[in-house]
């Protein structure tokens, strides 16, 4: 009998439990409505597309003109022996789609090149594109192709033991950008009559033993924090010495009976403990007062995201109804209290966001009607859902590849900075550029033949001095590098690959579903150390 509707909705959400923990429903709606492309089986590629195949993107296609051969299969799983000679775009597409079933695929075994040349329209469907192996020349065809498009472009490689990997994105916008370690917006010094009113209602000193160690300690701290505003001219304590003074004070409220003081408070201790996180004064973060300045906020049209219309809604909520403070994130940290007393404080939060939601919602309605869009056309789940994370909001532009690779455009000051220590990893970014020019002149990669290695080593030291002097830097780079990349012969390592499938995968997923903040805009990793490092490039 056919699985119901809720049946495969409760398989769904055990099989992708993990993952929805990390991005919620809408994240995997997100995924799931995804369309990847990538472009060559390499190890890299391949190890990339199972990472995103497993907690599973909507659909792929993998485009490749080349037929499997031995080398192949040495260092690709996703190829078998007996596929040799056969399409690697088919056989490669076989494996994956047997690692989900809820995922489709499907190949275009044409090389990429004359794919880009005959319908570069072709690429415009995709929500990303990941590059793999690509020569140069190719390389930066395709980047311009979908730079033009607004589609995310991910380079990632594997050479020897080097691995590379370059996001290249016009504009991403995060909402979600899951900060470590954020505070939490208890607003203690700045609280809405709401959260007033209940923290004055109650009386520390009437209360049973039982209810005084039960009492949320964001009360405790409101309650004698009012009494220290009260004692100096509404000041907030603001230095090492008068937190410390507060502290005590806060201390000394625990609970007492004629026999004196009893046994510490746990909500006490928890108060005393935030209370430098929580005395925090309310501000707006520089990223998000740098979004106001944005262009894409201050100068709207119909063509603008919802991102943008929301970010301009925004600002003016700041500036008018918070009085300089974004909407209430409506959350509270677990703490120490009754089920009672923290749901009745937990309502108090969440409706206070509502409130404030609202009131953005209907600037959000009203920016619409300005630029001449349905007034409803962003959903009222989104825009709370902006709200909430007001404070986190993330844009991400990176430069576009023909920049970079343009000598008179090329970061020669963060190159020339970062070569003053010979280990930087960007040695290693300059000799992967050197490799690409090498392939350029001779047509493969140095020491790709054993016997041409000793031969090659000159060559590729040429390239490198080549590009350094275009970018008028001083030629030293260790000459261990040198023989390292002709040693390497162009191969692909399977471990290396492997490990950059893994990184690759999680900033495709950053990419689909508008979570978490993708990096900016080069990464390289050092497996014969273990080092990794990141570079704007």
């Amino acid at each position: 009998m056919a699985a119901t509707g809720a049946g495969k909705t409760m398989d769904k959400e055990k099989k992708y439990d993990r993952q929805l923990r990390l991005w919620g429903d809408h994240g995997q709606a997100a995924l799931e409505a995804s369309r990847v492309c990538l472009v060559n089986v390499t190890a890299t590629g391949t190890e990339t597309l199972k990472n995103l195949i497993l907690p599973g993107i909507g659909w792929f296609t993998i485009i490749d003109g080349g037929k499997v051969t031995g080398e192949d299969v040495g260092n690709n799983f996703f190829l078998e022996r007996d596929s040799i000679g056969k399409s690697r775009a088919e056989m490669a597409t076989e494996c994956l789609l047997e690692l989900n079933s809820d995922v489709r695929g499907d190949f275009i075994d044409e090389n990429p090149e004359h794919l880009l040349e005959a319908n570069p329209e072709f690429f415009r469907s995709f929500s990303c594109v990941i590059a793999a192996q690509m020569p140069e020349r190719t390389l930066l065809s395709l980047a311009s192709v979908l730079w033009d498009y607004g589609i995310p472009l991910l380079v990632c490689r594997s050479y020897g033991l080097i691995g590379y990997m370059r996001v290249v994105v016009k504009e991403h916008t995060v909402i979600e950008s899951h900060p470590d370690n954020a505070h939490s917006d208890l607003r203690l010094d700045r609280p809405f009559p709401a959260l007033a009113a209940y923290v004055d209602a109650i009386d520390m000193d009437s209360l049973s033993k039982k209810d005084h160690s039960h009492t949320p300690f964001p009360v405790i701290l409101l309650k004698h924090l009012m009494q220290w505003r009260k004692e100096h001219e509404g000041d907030m304590p603001k230095n090492y010495k008068e937190k410390g003074v507060f502290k005590e004070m806060v201390r000394k409220g625990m609970w007492e009976n004629e026999e004196g003081p009893g046994e510490p408070e746990e909500n006490f201790e928890e108060a005393i403990r935030h209370t430098n996180t929580a005395l925090v004064p309310t501000r707006i973060p520089s990223e998000i007062q740098t979004l106001f300045e944005d262009d894409g906020c201050k100068n709207l049209n119909a063509e603008s995201s919802d991102f943008f219309v929301m970010t301009k809604a925004l600002k003016e909520f700041a500036e008018n109804e918070g009085k300089g403070a974004l909407p209430l994130r409506g959350a509270i940290p677990d703490m120490f209290a009754d089920s009672e007393r923290y749901i009745q404080l937990q309502n108090i939060y969440r409706d206070q966001a509502k409130q404030d939601a609202s009131v953005v919602a209907s600037r959000v309605s009203q920016i619409l009607s300005s630029i001449g869009r349905p007034s409803h056309c962003i959903p009222e789940e989104a825009i709370r859902l902006f709200c909430r994370n007001a404070a986190f909001l993330r844009v991400v532009r990176t430069r576009s590849l023909e920049e970079e690779y343009n000598p008179e455009k090329a970061c020669v000051n963060e190159m020339g900075v970062q070569l003053e220590n010979p280990d930087s990893e960007i040695a290693l970014y300059i000799m992967l550029r050197a490799v690409d020019k090498f392939q350029q002149q001779y047509g493969r990669y140095p020491g790709y033949y054993d016997d041409q290695v000793e031969a090659d080593i000159p060559k590729l030291k040429a390239c490198m001095c080549g590009l350094l002097q275009e970018w008028s830097l001083t030629p030293y780079i260790k000459d261990e590098y040198v023989h390292e990349m002709c040693r390497y012969g162009g191969s692909e390592l399977h471990s290396v690959a492997a490990f950059m499938g893994g990184a690759a995968a999680q900033e495709v997923i950053k990419l689909v579903t508008k979570q978490f903040v993708p990096f900016n805009n080069t990464y390289i990793y050092n497996a014969m150390n273990s080092s990794s490092a990141t570079y704007t490039l």
